[in-house]
């Protein structure tokens, strides 16, 4: 087994009304007074993918990772989908709470950029600034068009647990750390995490990362329903990817907040997660014609997840927010990793233009 831990960093469990979270955490110099710098990961991961970040923080920060519920080193717990990513949002509350973080400067990462924006809108206080990378768009992961995030149909058909591959699901399960075929976990991340050809010796912790991801219908991915619509399924009720349907996940009143903590919003020019041609968009699958039947681009059209993610933020600072976006180029799903000096870069100078939390 990997020794997944960097040396530096600490891990335990937090105990909350909540759950038992497994948390990393690579503390502040003595004396320092930089503030909290709070990340969470996004699916099929861990905080494991935070640790060069946390590390490579100057020493008056404090740095602290906090695993979701059924990932990492958390308690497996079912999530209600139907409260959108809320069980995620209440649990990172729940861990910050208990360690006596009243405010903090948070980091999300793909669906984690979907928790932060509900913590933003649940308990704002918490939120001293929000930096979003590769976040999941304000009104879900599928099912939705234009650029005000309009439903296709009432059921948010060809989204949710239904979507995914159940040999990835089945291979997660087996803890299959092969590269022998594309549904392999090690495959995944090497064509849809980062940008090909990009190469880290700190693979095998990364799949490690993923491979801790509890699996079943509460957990990942989640239940399905039959639907009348195509591809033929809606979302179900309990599980991971349904949190972040349509008809659950809308963060977009963001907007109104009456105090706007300043954004940071990094992504890659080469994501094929969160992108306005998403291959996990079962729609855009659907045109290229690896999914039959595709009813066409005025019935499923491809949700633009870019598109909607940069309305929502002009929104936030027409209203008076501060936003600051970064685009990357020769960069995936993972800026943190494949970019970390860019990245540092741009999440210091958020840090450091507010002061500590």
């Amino acid at each position: 087994m990997t020794d997944t831990i960097f040396q530096g960093i600490t891990q335990s469990s937090v105990h909350t009304p909540r759950l038992q979270a497994g948390v990393l955490e690579r503390p502040a110099a003595d004396g320092a007074a930089g503030g909290v710098v709070v990340f969470i990961h996004g699916n099929v991961s861990s905080s494991l993918f935070w640790q060069p970040i946390m590390l490579a923080l100057p020493p008056e920060w404090r740095a602290v990772a906090i695993d979701l519920r059924g990932f990492g080193a958390s308690e497996i717990l079912p999530v209600d989908a139907t409260r959108g990513l809320a069980d995620f949002s209440d649990d990172v509350a729940s861990v910050l709470d208990a360690l006596g973080i009243a405010s903090a400067h948070v980091v999300g990462w793909s669906m984690g950029g979907g928790v932060l924006m509900r913590l933003l809108l649940d308990r704002p206080g918490l939120v001293a600034s929000a930096t979003l990378v590769a976040p999941v768009s304000p009104f879900g992961f599928g099912g939705t068009s234009g650029d005000d995030g309009t439903r296709l149909t009432d059921d948010d058909a060809g989204t949710g647990g239904g979507g995914v591959n159940p040999d990835f699901v089945a291979r997660l399960l087996a803890r299959d750390t092969s590269a022998d075929a594309a549904a392999s976990p090690l495959s995944v991340y090497r064509t849809a995490y980062v940008k090909p050809p990009f190469a880290s010796d700190q693979e095998p912790i990364w799949v490690q990362s993923m491979l801790s991801t509890a699996t079943g219908v509460g957990n990942y991915p989640g239940d399905s329903t039959a639907s009348p619509n195509w591809p033929g399924f809606a979302p179900g009720t309990q599980g991971v990817l349904n949190t972040m349907a349509p008809q659950y996940f809308n963060t977009s009143a963001i907007v109104d907040l009456p105090q706007k903590p300043p954004v940071l919003w990094l992504h890659g020019t080469d994501d094929v997660i969160v992108s306005d041609s998403s291959l996990f968009d079962l729609n855009y699958l659907g045109q290229l014609g690896v999914i039959p039947g595709w009813p066409g681009i005025d019935v499923a059209p491809p949700q633009p997840m870019i598109r909607q993610i940069r309305a929502v933020l002009a929104a936030y600072r027409a209203a008076g927010g501060a936003v600051t976006e970064l685009e990357l180029t020769d960069c995936g799903h993972s800026p943190h990793l494949e970019h970390p000096a860019v990245f540092l870069t741009a999440l210091l100078t958020q840090l450091r233009a507010i002061g500590g939390a």
